[in-house]
């Protein structure tokens, strides 16, 4: 009796284990935005990406059960893109960057998501470049549209010149009149393994590999409203200067010349601009979470789309003006510069070299020599003579570009503007140095 008692003790706890019902597994629900079809008089508006809290299973499971539409699914007529060599080298390695970050090292794939920057050129409710379509949103840390371009897969993510020589023939080709008739007139896509907020809104037309395919519903949707002439004008992306020749000083945008993405000069808040003056900004950088490049890249998001701009930047806040004029001291301080002024055709970014080592010598900011009427005379006979390294030379201060507020220039000698009814300090061209203080 005791030997079945203990018989039944062990066996009982194991039938009941083996014959039980699985756990009960609790996910989010999926909240379906309402369908709208939004009407021809209204452009339809593109939302920043952002996906539903589901787990990967529950996403596959929920995409597998919204049915694709009926009715035809046309091709996309095909795109040639105008425009000079430099515009079309633009555009084919923003594509081609598309295509590799988003389908991987896939053909396929690749053709279908150019397909997509393609129809999204053509349509109104998006940028008119190719370079503006993959990189719209880039500026935000989150809720970019494509999102290798705001995440730091960029700098993250390396892929080898052979993979990139396949992304850019696959882009040449989509450039050049090549249609991926499965996709149609798609404008949105994503994996099978997310759910994003907007996907119910739209219509599910096509399937590639892992990617699924969606089209706004109503006229939007139809051949019809992709009438837009798209532009040649293709920008400078700084954050493709690694990988691309064509977005690697190019002239008139030297901003994005040797830059790299940087995740902080992407993410960090704004600051304001001076009270009075909406294009002027004094700000204290931070080279422990920014990086040189950054400040550059961070520049141009504060400027925006401003065709005049100035921004001013210090590491040692105490430095850090709060108006302007500078004083000399302030300017002497001064880590970081960037100009624009696009009626003039200017962009540049300039750094303080004894801070920051640049690549080439044109992105350092030039010495002047400020001297007191004291030393003036002391020194003007010197100005002309090749002073030996061993020799003391006075204090250099950066010059800033011709144009920043706060330095003016007076025949050929910048001075910097003090307060009102202040007698400036003595300005003299700036001796010249022997080549290893150049190198500083």
């Amino acid at each position: 009796m005791l030997v079945a008692i203990a018989a039944l003790a062990i066996l009982l706890p194991l039938l009941l284990v083996r014959t039980a019902p699985p756990p009960v597994r609790h996910h989010n629900k999926v909240r379906a935005v309402p369908q709208r079809v939004v009407p021809q008089a209204e452009l339809p508006p593109v939302e920043p990406v952002a996906f539903q809290d589901l787990d990967p299973q529950d996403a596959r499971d929920y995409n597998a059960d919204v049915p694709f539409v009926d009715g035809p699914n046309p091709a996309a007529r095909p795109f040639k893109l105008a425009g000079d060599a430099n515009e079309r080298a633009r555009a084919t390695d923003c594509m081609a960057a598309a295509v590799l970050y988003e389908a991987g090292d896939d053909p396929v794939g690749q053709r279908a998501v150019a397909q997509v920057v393609i129809n999204r050129v053509r349509h109104p409710a998006f940028p008119k470049t190719i370079c503006g379509v993959v990189f719209q949103g880039s500026e935000r840390s989150t809720g970019c549209q494509f999102t290798f371009t705001c995440d730091g897969a960029l700098t993250r993510n390396r892929w080898s010149e052979a993979q990139w020589g396949r992304a850019r023939t696959v882009a040449a080709s989509a450039l050049s009149g090549s249609v991926a008739r499965k996709v149609g007139y798609a404008t949105h896509y994503h994996t099978d393994w997310v759910v994003p907020y907007w996907q119910s809104s739209l219509d599910k037309i096509a399937s590639v590999g892992t990617h699924l395919f969606f089209r706004w519903t109503g006229w939007w949707g139809t051949p019809a409203a992709f009438n837009r002439q798209v532009s040649s004008a293709e920008p400078v992306i700084a954050a493709l200067a690694p990988y691309s020749e064509a977005h690697r000083g190019a002239e008139g945008f030297p901003i994005a010349q040797g830059a790299l993405y940087d995740t902080a000069a992407a993410e960090s808040p704004l600051p304001p601009a001076l009270p009075g003056d909406g294009n002027s900004f004094l700000l204290t950088l931070d080279p422990d979470t920014m990086s040189p490049d950054g400040f550059a890249q961070f520049a141009a998001r504060i400027c925006a789309d401003r065709s005049y701009c100035k921004v001013m930047g210090w590491i040692d806040p105490a430095m850090t003006p709060a108006s302007l004029p500078l004083q000399p001291a302030q300017v002497a301080a001064m880590a970081f510069s960037y100009l624009r002024d696009k009626p003039r055709g200017y962009d540049k970014a300039l750094w303080n070299c004894r801070e920051f080592r640049r690549p080439v010598a044109s992105q350092c900011m030039k010495a002047q020599t400020f001297l007191t009427t004291a030393r003036l005379a002391a020194e003007s006979l010197k100005i002309d003579e090749e002073p030996s390294p061993s020799a003391a030379l006075p204090p250099h201060v950066p010059l800033l570009s011709d144009g920043l507020t706060g330095v003016r220039r007076k025949g050929d000698a910048p001075v910097i503007d003090g307060p009102a009814g202040a007698k400036p300090p003595l300005a003299v061209p700036a001796l010249r140095t022997s080549p290893a203080a150049d190198r500083r």
